[in-house]
């Protein structure tokens, strides 16, 4: 079997959310299709987003969408980040950190590599690895 796993996040705001992603991590929004351009949909929810899709940190898809109920960060999932370069990942782990908690500092741990995680300001759990 083929599959390619993709993180879809719901959010209250899903477009600013995604421009602090493409900030933090170096990335590119390629899509967004609002709920607007579906027929029928009621004038307050034209300009939520329904589909969005991000790529960070050299490639990888994130899909973003405007949730109608609260969107709750949860510790049941985390989203982790390796890179190649340490001062990309001490970089990458600065921005994310930006209005969030951090969980762990980002530094050499005692199985040899640099760890740190983060939980962003929208309530997503970062693990980044170098």
């Amino acid at each position: 079997m083929a599959a390619k796993l993709v993180p879809y996040l719901m959010s209250e705001d899903a477009r600013t959310q995604a421009e602090f992603y493409q900030n933090a991590l170096d990335g590119e929004i390629h899509f967004i299709k609002t709920l607007g351009e579906v027929p029928g949909t009621p004038e307050a929810a034209k300009d939520k987003v329904m589909h969005l899709v991000l790529t960070v940190a050299g490639g990888n898809t994130l899909f973003l969408s405007d949730s109608f109920q609260p969107a709750e960060g949860g510790r049941n999932m985390s989203l982790s980040l390796t890179f190649d370069e340490e001062a990309e990942a001490r970089n990458a782990y600065a921005k994310l950190s930006e209005g969030g908690t951090i969980k762990l500092p980002f530094d050499q741990q005692p199985w040899g590599a640099y760890y740190g995680e983060v939980v962003d300001r929208y309530g997503v759990t970062w693990q980044i690895v170098k």
